[in-house]
């Protein structure tokens, strides 16, 4: 079968950062479903493995990638609720080969069927940052999905990134009043199209412009950019007895000192791939949640977040899309479709 992947550290610039290479087929464990793939995206954490490869040049590419829709082609002996021609999606097992590959087999508990009417790339572009923003707020910071905390105020910085472009829908659906951080033009239009009530300028102190909105303090903060350079302002904004969530690792140390000590915040870090990393007791929630995305995505109550396709699975097209995901000039998902 045809895959993708790198052997060691290039930019991407470099023909060899990505290649494309005969793998064998997948032999799928009695927990697996085998997909075959019609559709993947591309986000930050897929440079971010690339690059942990470092220099020594491996012997066989590493195959990248967790999103992925497709076909079920084999299901596993141990496994219920999937037969072969079901239409699924996922985002896969940071410890097992990824998904830029014709064929993957991937742990049917990570699996749900995709949104009956999106197709395989729109569907694609959901899986990790829909789970990633689903488990921040609803089980990390502990906002109620069925609205108890309505009307409260959170603020998301980089609210058009890929998480940012799942979370902020999600947080509309649980009646919160969602203030999100751009700077471009298209980035403000496309947080204003997923439901933002209001969008602040990243490029500009956040205080002033959150205290002009009626908002001196906000007892919800989602960073979903850069940890350490937020680290005053958000232990400034947050409220007292507030929620702070985050997604990105410090290079640094960091200091809880006061004013952060003195609000007896909560601080939570989210790792959407902790699960299947540790293979906790609940893995199957990351398989629930994507169909519970999907009956939204189908009743029209979550929004379609690619903002462009690639026409084909290809190393070239690869490449690219992670450029764009290392320049930080991508919004929403990004997705390649077909072989």
């Amino acid at each position: 079968m045809k895959a993708i992947g790198a052997r060691q550290y290039l930019p991407t610039n470099d023909p060899e950062c990505l290649v494309e290479f005969e793998a064998e087929m997948p032999v799928p464990g009695a927990n697996d479903l085998l997909v075959r793939v019609s559709a993947v995206s591309v986000n930050p954490v897929d440079t971010k493995v690339r690059k942990l490869l470092g220099e020594t040049r491996l012997d066989a590419p590493r195959v990248l990638g967790f999103d992925a829709a497709g076909v079920v082609e084999e299901v596993g002996s141990g496994v219920t609720g999937f037969t072969v021609g079901d239409e699924v999606y996922y985002s896969g097992d940071v410890t097992r080969a990824g998904s830029n590959s014709e064929y993957h087999a991937v742990d049917a508990r990570l699996v749900a069927r995709k949104p009956a009417a999106w197709n395989f790339a729109e569907a694609a572009a959901v899986p990790l940052v829909g789970l990633t923003a689903w488990e921040l707020l609803f089980e990390r910071m502990c906002i109620s999905a069925d609205g108890g905390a309505g009307g409260k105020a959170l603020l998301v910085i980089n609210g058009a990134g890929g998480v940012g472009s799942a979370l902020i829908p999600l947080a509309r659906s649980a009646g919160l009043r969602v203030v999100a951080t751009a700077s471009r033009p298209e980035t403000v239009a496309w947080c204003k199209s997923l439901g933002a009530d209001e969008v602040l300028n990243h490029r500009e102190p956040l205080r002033p412009q959150a205290e002009a909105l009626g908002i001196p303090e906000f007892p919800y903060i989602a960073n979903l950019h850069d940890t350490e350079a937020y680290w005053e302002t958000t232990s400034e904004l947050l409220a007292p007895l507030g929620t702070l969530g985050l997604i990105v690792e410090t290079k640094h140390p960091v200091e809880i000192g006061n004013p952060f000590r003195l609000k007896s915040p909560r601080i939570v870090w989210e790792y959407m791939p902790a699960r299947s990393l540790f293979q906790t007791a609940d893995m199957h929630r990351q398989g629930e949640i994507l169909a519970e995305i999907a009956g939204r995505c189908d009743a029209g109550d979550f929004p379609k977040i690619a903002t462009r396709e690639f026409a084909g699975i290809s190393a070239a097209n690869l490449r690219d899309a992670h450029a764009g995901m290392e320049s930080a000039s991508a919004h929403g998902k990004w997705v390649l479709s077909g072989w």
